[in-house]
Formats: structure tokens, sequence, C-alpha cells
């Protein structure tokens, strides 16, 4: 039944992706910004409510408070899909990703991606991907949107962890803008390299706000990290199906 399910949800969101993904890369440019991201939030809304009807999956936040009233750096673990699709939603409305640059290939779900003008990088291009963070992050970010990085750069599997990239580090030293650390458990019910999605309810827990005015790309980075990571290791890692 659970794969039933999981089947029926990608079907239908492979249709709300061409869909909303089509009207961004089409009408989209035609938008403000705020417009554009108004139909990425929907995207995201429509998405979360069929995952809780059609899997039983569902999610709760802890922390909303510790969002700012104005713009930051979100530095957010990554263990799958679902974050992807849920932040837009759980995070202010106007949103530049830092992701890698293959996204953007991808027909129509790459198209919709370059209306969100996001970030995206070559992974293995060292100092010039930090550079580029820097420079059009600073960009986006004087805009008053927020960017979201996953300094692991990958889905990374429950339970385990990969080095932090300095990438969004540096651009928090660079800029002063504070940062937003994010800590969930989407990848034990949704998969890294799995169909299934198991019913139940993702916990997302926003951490203390970590202001960065004086302090190191390293400081910065290893906060982040220690706090995101202890804060993983207290949810649950198993779902009860």
């Amino acid at each position: 039944m659970i794969l039933l399910r999981s089947l029926l949800y990608f079907t239908f969101l492979v249709i709300s992706t061409t869909l909303f993904g089509l009207t961004l890369a089409t009408l989209g440019w035609l938008l403000p910004f705020s417009g554009r991201s108004r139909i990425a939030n929907l995207w995201s809304l429509t998405n979360l409510k069929l995952q809780k009807f059609i899997c039983n999956l569902d999610y709760q936040v802890t922390g909303l408070e510790n969002i700012p009233p104005g713009n930051a750096i979100v530095l957010s673990k990554h263990q799958s899909a679902w974050e992807t699709i849920a932040f837009r939603c759980i995070l202010p409305p106007e949103q530049t990703w830092v992701l890698k640059q293959e996204l953007m290939w991808i027909p129509i779900f790459g198209w919709a991606l370059a209306a969100a003008e996001p970030i995206a990088i070559n992974r293995k291009a060292g100092r010039r991907a930090a550079h580029q963070i820097i420079k059009q992050g600073r960009r986006r970010l004087e805009l008053g949107r927020t960017v979201v990085v996953f300094p692991e750069g990958t889905r990374v599997a429950p339970g385990t962890r990969k080095k932090y990239g300095i990438g969004g580090a540096l651009l928090a030293e660079k800029t002063g803008y504070p940062v937003v650390p994010i800590a969930h458990n989407a990848g034990v019910f949704w998969r890294r390299r799995g169909l299934k999605k198991f019913p139940g309810i993702i916990q997302v827990v926003i951490g203390p706000l970590i202001e960065t005015k004086g302090l190191s790309a390293i400081e910065i980075n290893r906060r982040a990290e220690q706090w995101i990571e202890a804060t993983v290791s207290t949810l649950p890692q198993h779902h009860t199906v």
C-alpha cells in the first residue's frame, strides 16, 4: 500500500511540476519576482497537501519565531527532496537557492528554476563557486530575499554527515547578514534514493539566529554545523511503519 500511494503521489508531483513549471517558464517572466515566488510557493503548498492526503506524510515546525523580520542566510541539513519542496512554504516567500548548475539543464523544471533566479554553481569550481555565491548572494540579500544553502552540497542519508562547504558561511562573513540554521529528519520518511514515502510527521527545527558580524566564515560554519548535527541527532531516526 505504501508503494502504491507513493507511486500515485509521484504521478501528481510530475503533473504539478510540469504545470507550475511551464507557467513559471513562460508567463512567469512577465511578473515581478514576488509574483514568480507566489507561483513557486503555491506549487510547494499543493505538494505538501498531496503528500498529506495521499501518503499520510505531514510535518511539524518548531522555532518559527527564530526567523528574523529581515532577510537572512539559511544553512540547512539536506536529507531528501522533501525540504526542497517544503521550504518554499516554511520560509519567507521571496527566496534564492544555491544549487548545482546541472539542475538548470532539466527540461521544464530547469526553466522554472531560472525564473526563480537561483545561484547555480559548478560544485567543482572551488574558489570561483565561492566567489559566485558571495557576489550573487550579496545582491539577492540586498533585494530583500532569503538565501537558502545546503552546506553539505548533496542529500545525506539519516545518521550520516558530510563535510560542510564554506560558501554559505563566507557569504555571511562578507555581508554580515545573520544565519538561520535548520535541522530536520525528512530523510527518515522520504529517502534520498527511494521511491517510497513513509507515513508520519517530519520534524523541522529552526534554530536560534547566529549573528555573524565579527565572526570568521570558519566559526560561522562551525556554530551552524554543531547546532544542526546535534539537533538532528535528537530527532526520530526511524519511521513506525
